[in-house]
């Protein structure tokens, strides 16, 4: 299932992806929760309920794709999770050591822009850089300590996601935080597949980013140092993970920090992430007014 959060007269709104165009599941069946998190939270059977529904839906459910407005698939989750240097050549290029254990840290709600809406770059920022990644949505809470062997089972999708990154700032501090969660600035969507339409683990798929146009970075997921299994694992072992947390796995090599000459977003600019299977996250880049 292909699930879409967009606005409708201003209100969030789930669409599902049918052959046929996207059937608005507020009208093919208004009983079930408007969020995607609120989805997931209603369990399996809800889930059920929206597969038979959009089955059974008729034209009056059937929205235009033309002129949507998207909303992050998720952007109400209780943790947005990333993972740095998670790509052996990622780390190597940037002169990182390997990470040994995942390197975590956080983004905030506020840095999220959706498929079609512009990401922007902050006025005091010379260093905006591109980065794209995987997203692995919670499914249903895990327990602590999950086994690596059943850690899939907590998965319910996955999504494209554009981790823009304000260079200067992401190394003022030890802490990353700063340089990822300015405003609009992390790309998300532009829907939510279920696992089902994918390899386990979202891997392996191929994962590029084009910024005008000129393919930038050009890997595949079978390529993180910790796959998703071993992420949501390990996560387990400190936290409980909700149904619409959001996992960012982390980005391959060819980020513009990284390049002779550098080469960083501005406005004008046009980046797309493209994840095999899951979609193009589109985004204009704009400057900060």
């Amino acid at each position: 299932m292909r699930i879409i959060n967009f606005s409708k007269n201003g209100t969030p709104t789930l669409g599902v992806r049918r052959k046929d165009g996207i059937i608005d599941l507020s009208v093919a069946a208004p009983a079930l929760p408007r969020d995607l998190r609120g989805l997931l939270e209603a369990g399996d059977a809800a889930l059920a309920e929206a597969r038979h529904a959009v089955e059974a839906a008729g034209e009056a459910a059937l929205v235009a794709e033309d002129g949507l407005t998207y909303l992050p698939p998720i952007d109400n989750a209780d943790k947005y999770l990333c993972i740095g240097l998670n790509y052996v050549d990622h780390a190597e290029e940037t002169g990182s050591p390997i990470p040994e254990y995942p390197i975590v840290f956080v983004r905030m709600r506020n840095s999220l822009a959706a498929h079609n809406q512009p990401m922007e770059c902050a006025r005091v920022t010379a260093q905006y850089d591109y980065e794209a990644e995987l997203a692995v949505i919670i499914g249903k809470r895990t327990p602590r300590h999950v086994p690596k062997a059943e850690a899939l089972t907590y998965v319910a999708g996955y999504s494209c996601f554009n981790d823009g990154s304000l260079r200067d700032y992401q190394f003022k501090s030890p802490q990353w935080t700063m340089g990822k969660s300015a405003d609009a600035t992390g790309g998300f969507g532009p829907e939510f597949v279920s696992a089902d339409e994918l390899p386990p683990g979202g891997a392996p798929l191929a994962i590029r980013c084009r910024l005008n146009g000129e393919t930038m970075q050009d890997s595949n997921t079978d390529k993180m140092i910790f796959d998703t299994a071993t992420l949501v694992s390990t996560l387990s072992e400190l936290m409980t993970l909700e149904p619409g947390d959001v996992i960012i796995t982390g980005t391959p090599p060819g980020v513009g920090a990284a390049r002779d000459p550098q080469v960083f977003m501005k406005g004008g600019d046009v980046c797309e992430i493209e994840i095999e299977g899951i979609g193009t996250l589109v985004n204009p880049i704009v400057d900060e007014a």
